[in-house]
């Protein structure tokens, strides 16, 4: 089986000097590479390609037969780059937090421990007999964190 770090080491060194960089790599035991990558702008076809092939030019078939599929990180996608969620910001995301809770919120801040978010609550409020809708502000450390993906509304 093909050794992922290589293929990342190789892809961060193609993508040195440019606003693109690697999001995750899959090996499968039938050498089955899936490379994702993102940028801060957008990442094209043509920049796949010419990753793909700048990779495969590093790799021996005689060595071990492979197929290597460089793909964008698609929207939708879990985000798992610190990167990523900074592009999003002021956007709406899905959190999903480790206890379960899946929490929908504009994204307000990202830094190293965590994120910030906005997003509406049903809320006991002193002399209302009814839960009023608040608009709650939080921190969440990455560590509470299961999965954060971007929120697409199509109402």
């Amino acid at each position: 089986m093909i050794d992922t770090k290589k293929i990342v080491d190789a892809a961060e060194e193609k993508l040195r000097d440019t606003d693109m960089f690697v999001v995750g790599c899959k090996c499968s035991p039938s050498n089955e590479i899936e490379l994702l990558i993102d940028s801060d702008t957008s990442v094209s076809i043509d920049a796949c390609v010419e990753l793909s092939r700048a990779i495969e030019a590093d790799l021996d078939r005689e060595e071990e037969d492979f197929s290597l599929t460089v793909a964008s990180a698609g929207i939708g996608s879990e985000l798992k780059d610190i990167r990523q969620l900074r592009k999003l910001a002021g956007g709406s995301v899905e959190v999903l937090l480790l206890t379960g809770e899946k929490i929908i919120a504009r994204l307000d801040e990202v830094d190293e421990m965590g994120v910030t978010l906005s997003y509406e609550e049903k809320q006991l409020v002193e002399g209302k007999k009814r839960k009023q809708t608040v608009t709650v502000t939080r921190t969440f450390r990455f560590d509470e964190i299961k999965s954060t993906r971007e929120y697409l509304d199509f109402k």
